[in-house]
């Protein structure tokens, strides 16, 4: 194997393997979001949206593993700047909470569109990010929209 050969999957691992951490530090930001609202009705919206994350930290696993890499545990550095956001949610607001999740999914937007100009992104798994994850991260900041305008 050439030194190419080794090369590209790394940089496609890690390319991949970067959009899987922020879905898992997407799914942790819901989690804790939806135990700040409970049994509000803006719950069941937060659950919906956490669980679509889940499906796409689900996806974005076997296309690590796929591409040879081992896909993280955690969200790494992610977690660490969402955790601080969303738990302090019963000091700053609902409003405060919903604006957070919503600029996490705009941030994921961008993570997603440079993930298709990114070469070493494997095409099917671009594919996966237009037809499926790229669509339903913009409809979460919809959500999110409609959210924050009846809080």
């Amino acid at each position: 194997m050439s030194a190419h050969d080794t090369a590209t999957p790394a940089t496609d691992t890690d390319a991949i393997t970067a959009l899987l951490r922020g879905e898992i530090a997407a799914v942790e930001m819901y989690d804790q979001a939806i135990g700040k609202f409970d049994k509000q009705p803006v719950a069941t919206d937060l659950i919906r949206l956490r669980d679509e994350h889940q499906r796409a930290v689900v996806a974005l696993r076997a296309w690590v593993t796929r591409g040879g890499g081992v896909p993280p545990a955690d969200s790494g550095p992610w977690g660490t700047f969402a955790n601080p956001v969303t738990g302090a949610a019963g000091e700053i607001g609902p409003a405060t909470v919903l604006a957070a999740l919503k600029q996490g999914e705009l941030h994921g937007t961008n993570e997603y569109e440079a993930a298709l100009d990114d070469p070493a992104v494997d095409p099917g798994c671009k594919d996966l990010i237009r037809s499926d994850l790229l669509p339903r991260t913009r409809a979460h900041i919809t959500d999110l929209d409609r959210l924050l305008a009846g809080s």
